[in-house]
């Protein structure tokens, strides 16, 4: 099935992003008939007010034992039992039904890729924290591909259900514990939001190891200053944010680039022509090239995503242009890259044993 699924997405998003002839001609009236909701927005009340008590409101908390999918990991290597901080991470969008513009919690097939995202990203960071990872009522993938004001009320759904898994997950840690932010595409997008709202100028920035907002473009001059923590300038800095975009090469972001250009960043000035944040995962800095050799791990999933295999030395990284993140031609993932050689789907599992050694080392340096 989730083969399938990402088939289907890597064909739509050809016609939505491709900029070919039948995306010329016909791609509006082909994507809002695949996947943008043709149904009225429903406006559902926020979560009862202590929904994010219950256990069966996380993908991922202590206590979920063996079916906690963020403690799946490649041979050989295992998550810590008592790892010292905690991860609050943001799943990136699994629900592409265009029946609703948010998915209800328990739809099956949403449920289940977000449980495998989970298992590919949020595992890397389980040598150091446990990981939270919550249920929410995340927007649908068409929310992304339209102008219509029903996307951002999707939008602003998902992230209220964030926020309040958010504070709840802020409330059950130690006040001394610290803590690690994280979320892709989609998730981290609320990111950014929750980092305005809950991090920028509180106390409790003082807690956070590391934010990781990967998937998601920040401008390095409209957004930073609303997030309350700078890009990290060293591999060994703490309370600092990192971001990513990967793209094989020959790359075209184009059409990324074209969409962020014509947004508003958290300071209401236009993005457009702005650098974007680009932290290259091998290294831990902003900027630079590191060659293949650096690179201590890449997951490689099984066929059903049921196993993943870790290979050292498989892809270099080098940030360009405008802030994207080169890794050379990129390794064979078949239609799980996207047109322009986009290989958002794979922008945590590309570099997953050095974003594992990356939160290692800032949470060593946390507190000096």
């Amino acid at each position: 099935m989730d083969r399938k699924f990402l088939y289907i997405v890597a064909a739509l998003i050809t016609l939505v992003l491709g900029g070919g002839i039948v995306w010329q001609l016909y791609g509006q009236q082909l994507v809002s008939r695949a996947l943008i909701p043709s149904v009225a927005f429903k406006a559902e009340p926020d979560q009862p007010e202590a929904a994010y008590v219950s256990p069966d409101m996380w993908y991922s908390r202590p206590g979920k034992g063996a079916n906690d999918p963020a403690l799946g990991t490649p041979a050989g290597i295992k998550p810590d039992p008592r790892p010292p901080a905690a991860l609050f991470f943001i799943h990136p969008t699994s629900f592409i039904d265009r029946s609703a513009w948010n998915m209800p919690l328990g739809n099956p097939d949403g449920e289940q890729r977000a449980r495998l995202f989970i298992r590919g990203q949020a595992s890397a960071w389980n040598s150091v924290a446990e990981v939270w990872a919550p249920r929410y009522r995340q927007a649908t993938f068409g929310a992304f591909l339209t102008t219509q004001r029903e996307a951002q009320l999707a939008l602003d759904l998902a992230y209220r259900d964030v926020l309040m898994a958010f504070d709840d997950f802020v409330a059950n840690q130690p006040a001394n514990r610290p803590i690690i932010l994280a979320g892709h595409s989609q998730g981290a997008l609320h990111l950014t939001h929750l980092l305005q709202d809950r991090v920028a100028g509180k106390p409790l920035a003082r807690r956070v190891v590391a934010a990781y907002a990967v998937g998601w473009p920040v401008s390095l001059e409209t957004d930073i200053a609303a997030l309350g923590l700078p890009p990290c300038e060293r591999a060994d800095q703490s309370g600092c944010l990192l971001s990513w975009l990967s793209f094989g090469e020959p790359a075209d972001p184009k059409l990324i680039v074209d969409t962020y250009d014509a947004t508003t960043g958290f300071d209401g000035r236009p993005r457009r022509g702005t650098p974007i944040l680009c932290t290259n995962p091998l290294t831990g800095t902003p900027g630079g090239e590191a060659p293949a050799s650096t690179n201590l791990g890449t997951l490689f999933p099984s066929e059903d995503f049921a196993t993943a295999e870790l290979r050292k030395g498989e892809v270099p990284a080098r940030c360009a242009d405008r802030g994207i993140l080169l890794i050379g031609q990129g390794p064979e993932l078949g239609p799980y890259v996207l047109p322009g050689n986009n290989y958002h789907v794979f922008d945590i599992s590309l570099f997953w044993a050095n974003v594992r050694g990356d939160a290692e080392r800032r949470l060593a340096a946390f507190g000096r």
